[in-house]
């Protein structure tokens, strides 16, 4: 279903991206960002998810390829604090370039394309719906997003967060909530990181209801 392909992006910047076909027409297109550990496993196979069963071009760009090549970590201690470094190292402007670019290629086989991250990923999704022309965005734990509670998105915005989670306090939810009362909140009894099979902290039911609310709100802006 899935393969590796390379993108170019607009400051020449040659990156991998892991592209899963759906069968049959697509009926849009879907940016799937990495968290901290890379285009991995997880990452992989949430791509080949949504292309199986809900027919979108799904595409996860390798975000820190401008740094290291085909980073594909676990969820241990030392793999943590290696994608951590490479985040911080990388800063924000430049992942959006190759967002910008992974968005132009889906849009050239449909113009209907959407975008869900997750961790990392879910505040670049984020930044992605204030400053790129997508059509929808869904965040899913994004901790940093409250950096930049002071930008407006220009599509419609879904969040998920686990009430327990260590990284986002009650705080920083309460905030973003309060500033942006036109996003789409889905709250779980759940820490960070509850729709990843691979980490501690996966909740199956958690998981699988923000599933449901994300594969309808996507189906509500790429039709």
């Amino acid at each position: 279903m899935g393969e590796m392909i390379r993108l170019a992006a607009r400051d020449e910047h040659l990156f991998e991206a892991y592209v899963a076909w759906p069968t049959g027409t697509p009926r849009g297109g879907l940016v799937v960002v990495q968290e901290v550990f890379g285009v991995n496993s997880h990452i992989r196979a949430t791509a080949n998810r949504f292309a199986e069963e809900q027919g979108y071009v799904a595409i996860a760009p390798a975000l820190f390829d401008r740094l290291e090549p085909a980073v594909a970590l676990g969820y241990g201690e030392e793999d943590l604090a290696h994608g951590r470094a490479l985040r911080l190292a990388l800063g924000w402007d430049k992942p959006l370039l190759d967002i910008e670019a992974t968005r132009t290629f889906v849009s050239s086989t449909n113009k209907k394309v959407g975008i869900v991250g997750f961790c990392w990923g879910g505040s670049l999704a984020w930044l992605s719906a204030c400053r790129l022309p997508f059509r929808v965005a869904v965040c899913y734990y994004g901790g940093q997003i409250v950096q930049f509670i002071e930008e407006r998105p220009v599509c419609p915005v879904m969040m998920h967060c686990g009430r327990h989670d260590t990284i986002i306090s009650g705080a920083d939810q309460k905030a973003i909530t309060d500033a942006h009362p036109e996003v789409h909140y889905h709250f779980y009894e759940a820490g960070h990181g509850f729709n990843c099979d691979e980490r501690a902290d996966f909740k199956q039911d958690c998981a699988a209801e923000s599933w449901l609310h994300t594969a309808t709100f996507l189906a509500n802006y790429l039709r």
